[in-house]
């Protein structure tokens, strides 16, 4: 399936290639199955009883899943999120859409973004690169994302890895930790600091903390790989320079368990490479608060809302087929109870 737009969105939608088409996964594994539930025979617990729900920005989610950026800023970005956009709201799950500098920089753009009207009710986020606000980018524009879609939060994803294989400059780092406290301590809404697949370090996160960041996604690696990604978009000397970085990156629950570790008192979401439901569970067991996918949606998203209903639901029921196994009816339960062993 290969999709088709025009120039000013062209970098989009061969994203959008590369990952329908192209193996983009990390060799890296995220670490979950070096991690094993313990089986309870005698759960006590009736099936229909359990509860996967919790609150996310305000606002209460069926299940500890995000729909994770994908998408923006072309015609073909705009169905992909709607479609993702109907399922949350019908599954009553959170959504991210994908960095808006191509709505703000053309207006004309700023619908492929917009889902407000088919999902008033879920929790959704803004999204922006942390590296724009180093590259003219303020408090203004972090705003505008906001009002541009109705978010209840504004996640800035951080990517120097993939900027310096797509050698298009923008790699100056400093100072960008006061850039993100200036728009904690002043956005209208809680702020999200995320990598995009190359995981989170436990000192990394104490200065988001530090700086007022609300939430933590780590998206550790053993999922896309942005550096496969970039890659196929590269001349054959930046394919050679890079391909030793495939695997780079902490893998997801590696990142996790260190992140909880030192910051204790923030929430987390963990992504990167999760790709069912018993992961998921994993996840919340070994301390994270959410977690989130993408590329197993991105098919389905193209197909229609209804196949991203379907996929997602199956997902849900493996939530709680791995809780009722355990013995545990909640969430809070399942990060409680000391659920899982490492091999």
């Amino acid at each position: 399936m290969i999709l088709t737009e025009r120039s000013s969105s062209d970098d989009k939608v061969k994203h959008l290639n590369i990952c329908l088409e192209k193996d983009v996964e990390s060799d890296l594994t995220t670490g979950f199955e070096n991690y094993l539930f313990v089986n309870n025979p005698v759960p006590e617990i009736a099936f229909e009883d359990i509860n996967t729900s919790c609150k996310l920005l305000g606002k209460v989610i069926s299940a500890p899943l995000i729909i994770l950026p994908m998408t923006g800023g072309s015609d073909v970005s705009f169905q992909i999120n709607r479609n993702l956009a109907m399922a949350a709201q019908e599954l009553g799950l959170a959504m991210a859409v994908g960095s808006q500098r191509l709505g703000i920089e053309d207006p004309s753009l700023a619908g492929s973004y917009q889902v407000r009207d088919i999902a008033p009710d879920i929790p959704l986020i803004a999204n922006l690169g942390a590296i724009d606000l180093n590259y003219g980018y303020s408090l203004k524009h972090c705003e505008k994302a906001v009002q541009m879609i109705g978010a209840d939060g504004l996640s800035l994803y951080l990517n120097p890895m993939q900027k310096l294989i797509q050698g298009k400059g923008h790699l100056n780092f400093k100072g960008l930790i006061d850039k993100i406290a200036e728009v904690c301590q002043n956005l209208n809404v809680p702020v999200i600091v995320k990598e995009i697949g190359f995981g989170m370090s436990s000192g990394s996160a104490l200065l988001f903390k530090e700086a007022g960041v609300s939430i933590l996604d780590v998206s550790g690696a053993g999922g896309t790989s942005w550096v496969k990604i970039m890659r196929h978009m590269s001349d054959n000397n930046r394919q050679r320079t890079f391909s030793c970085f495939d695997n780079w990156g902490i893998p997801t629950s590696d990142s996790l368990i260190s992140v909880r570790k030192y910051v204790k008192d923030l929430p987390i979401i963990a992504s990167g490479g999760i790709r069912n439901g018993l992961e998921i569970a994993k996840a919340i067991a070994l301390g994270a608060n959410y977690t989130g996918m993408a590329l197993p949606l991105l098919a389905p998203a193209i197909k229609s809302s209804q196949a991203v209903k379907e996929w997602i639901e199956a997902v849900i029921e493996q939530i709680k087929i791995s809780m009722f196994c355990c013995g545990v009816s909640t969430l809070d339960q399942l990060t409680a109870k000391d659920c899982v062993v490492k091999r």
